[in-house]
């Protein structure tokens, strides 16, 4: 009987919380269901599951930023927000800022300093932009309101909520995306536990503060999802004027490998010189006014994971292209001048 009076008050307090916010209805039975999930699963005391999600409320920004989001442009667009002039700057002053950071990283983890600067500049801008809405507020709202992926958001809210008692994190005060991405690296919650590292050693894990936490952060992700180090990502390929038979291209999502270069060849596909015909690769389709294709590799599969869209893999490839480029003449006018 005392569980269950325990539990009737915090499912109480929950709600109360819930209907803080003017959100619809089942924004406050989804927090009371959430509530009692909570405590069943994973032991949260009444008062730490209010300390937890405070004020937490609906927000109907989120909401609709969800059904825009930038993937849903055209690669022309999309490309034309992260290939400028300025980010590509950033990036070259990020990584000269870095540059033990990013050189330990490639050590430790085999990705380049190019790639693990090009995600951060897509990202936050270098940590100029760690998102504009609470990640409590964001993951409760997706949760329990946007049916098309509510049982995974609910599930990321799960993540943070075990990530802030974990890390003694001030859940309340954590600002992130839309979708609860967190810091410069941008991390969603079970990201954030799973790949998160304290690269600097100060015995915490903080992508909001701490360039060395995001740098190591990023480059073990990349490990953990396949990089394979010193191969190439993607090179761009003309098709013969028949497209190859059996052989599809990928659009704005991802899919592994399917193929192999000498199969590409074989079919008349060109731009292939220097790669192994063993090699796996998958042809992509890239939307423009005069439409592009490329042959993706392992590591191109590999950026996908860090968000599901081929355009985002991408725009990651071609900024850190651009950035090595600019950081690579840069430091040699420095040392031509000295």
């Amino acid at each position: 009987m005392r569980v269950k009076a325990v539990l009737a008050g915090l499912v109480a307090s929950l709600a109360a919380i819930a209907a803080h916010g003017d959100g619809p209805a089942e924004y406050r039975a989804g927090s009371e269901r959430f509530a009692a999930e909570m405590i069943r699963k994973h032991g949260f005391s009444r008062a730490e599951l209010a300390s937890l999600m405070g004020d937490a409320g609906y927000r109907q920004e989120v909401i609709d930023a969800i059904r825009k989001p930038w993937e849903a442009k055209p690669w022309y667009q999309y490309r034309a927000l992260f290939l400028t002039d300025k980010r590509i700057d950033g990036g070259a002053a990020f990584w000269r800022a870095n540059a033990d950071l990013l050189e330990r990283a490639r050590a430790e983890y085999g990705v380049p300093p190019e790639i693990i600067v090009a995600i951060i500049g897509v990202e936050t801008n270098y940590g100029a932009n760690l998102g504009k809405h609470r990640v409590i507020d964001a993951l409760s709202t997706l949760g329990f309101t946007y049916p098309p992926r509510a049982d995974f958001f609910r599930k990321e809210l799960e993540h943070f909520l075990l990530l802030a008692r974990e890390e003694s994190l001030r859940s309340t005060a954590l600002m992130g995306s839309y979708a609860g991405a967190m810091g410069k690296a941008q991390f969603i919650p079970s990201s954030y536990r799973a790949y998160a590292v304290d690269f600097d050693g100060d015995g915490r894990r903080d992508l909001w503060v701490s360039d060395a936490d995001a740098i190591g952060s990023v480059a073990n992700y990349f490990r953990r999802h396949g990089w394979r180090p010193g191969e190439p990502v993607a090179v761009p390929v003309e098709l013969p004027s028949r497209p190859p038979a059996g052989l599809s291209a990928a659009e704005g999502k991802p899919k592994k490998p399917d193929t192999t270069v000498g199969r590409l060849k074989a079919a008349g596909v060109s731009g292939l010189d220097g790669l192994l015909p063993a090699t796996p690769t998958g042809l992509i389709r890239l939307a423009a006014p005069h439409d592009e294709h490329w042959a993706g590799l392992d590591n191109f599969y590999a950026i996908t994971r860090y968000n599901h869209s081929n355009l985002y893999a991408m725009a990651v490839y071609q900024l850190s292209g651009e950035i090595r480029e600019t950081y690579q003449s840069r430091a040699r006018d420095t040392a031509a001048r000295n």
